[in-house]
């Protein structure tokens, strides 16, 4: 008789926990919304909100991704912007959730909910724990690989969650905000931005300076402040796994003549810095008054370059 109950306590056990956690998630919910409808938004400064942080030239690099699909090019807010529109919002529930981790795969679930209006768009998805790289199939069996690798798949799923919750108007302004920012800033001369950038292709995705010019048709230095935001948005890509860099140039590109400019502005830094030196062994006491600000290459440019995701 003691077996029988203990093994029926045990047999209710579980479906109690599982009881309590789902009433607990339930009243959180209905906080949640109660505390949305107590404190409504007000759509106008929402927008204000947006528009603001849209100015910051941190965001303004990594707002919009490009890359090219069946002929055409696909560009849209990235998953960083996304967040920025959510958080700026206001009353609106989004994240990824990690259902179920099967043998060799998980069942993942990317979500936004909008607390105020009851709209929520969610998406259910299957990540298998291994990933192509060059031509090989690499799995995954460390917790950390899987999390990075459940995440990573969920972002994208989640932005376009948050872009069906958000309204157009307002994404759109964002992006042509961001844009703005970009054409509009004076954190240095074109000219070394530009061969900044051509050093940071080559760099992370050994693209050289022909094969961008090559895709654009045109010496790098012709190049405008539209084309500098175009290589910021396919470098975004490339940094986002939206693209490789095969789907934008091609490697077997080799202009006879070419600008040089991104081996001609690191060139003249490499002969001033060697010239500064010169100059502070003659002058060791003047190290202090005259530092060298010409041919340096500014924080905000290594942002570009290096900004993680």
């Amino acid at each position: 008789m003691n077996q029988l109950s203990e093994q029926y306590n045990q047999q209710q056990q579980p479906s109690a926990l599982a009881h309590a956690s789902s009433s607990r998630e339930m009243e959180e919910v209905k906080g949640q919304i109660f505390m949305a409808r107590q404190f409504p938004r007000n759509v106008f400064q929402s927008e204000q909100r947006i528009l603001d942080a849209c100015k910051r030239q941190s965001l303004a690099k990594t707002a919009v991704y490009r890359y090219p699909r069946g002929g055409a090019m696909v560009e849209g807010p990235s998953i960083r912007l996304a967040e920025v529109l959510a958080q700026n919002w206001g009353n609106l529930a989004f994240g990824v959730k990690e259902l179920e981790q099967r043998e060799g795969e998980s069942v993942a679930l990317a979500y936004a909910w909008d607390l105020e209006t009851n709209v929520r768009q969610e998406k259910v998805f299957t990540v298998k724990h291994s990933k192509k790289a060059g031509g090989t199939i690499k799995k995954y069996d460390d917790p950390r690989d899987i999390y990075e690798l459940v995440a990573n798949n969920g972002a994208r799923r989640l932005r376009s969650c948050i872009l069906g919750i958000i309204p157009g108007d307002i994404v759109e302004q964002a992006v042509e905000e961001c844009n703005k920012t970009l054409s509009g800033s004076n954190k240095g001369p074109l000219k070394e931005r530009i061969a900044n950038a051509l050093n940071a292709f080559k760099n992370q995705y050994k693209v050289t300076q022909a094969m961008i010019e090559d895709r654009f048709g045109y010496n790098a230095d012709a190049f405008t402040e539209i084309d500098y935001v175009d290589l910021i948005k396919i470098y975004n890509s490339l940094k986002d796994g939206m693209s490789k860099p095969e789907d934008w140039f091609d490697k077997n590109a080799n202009k006879k003549s070419g600008s040089g400019l991104g081996e001609a502005f690191q060139e003249e830094k490499g002969s001033k810095s060697e010239g500064d030196s010169k100059e502070v062994k003659s002058k060791k006491g003047d190290i202090d008054d005259k530092p060298d600000a010409e041919g340096k290459i500014s924080a905000d440019e290594l942002e570009l370059s290096f900004e993680g995701s």
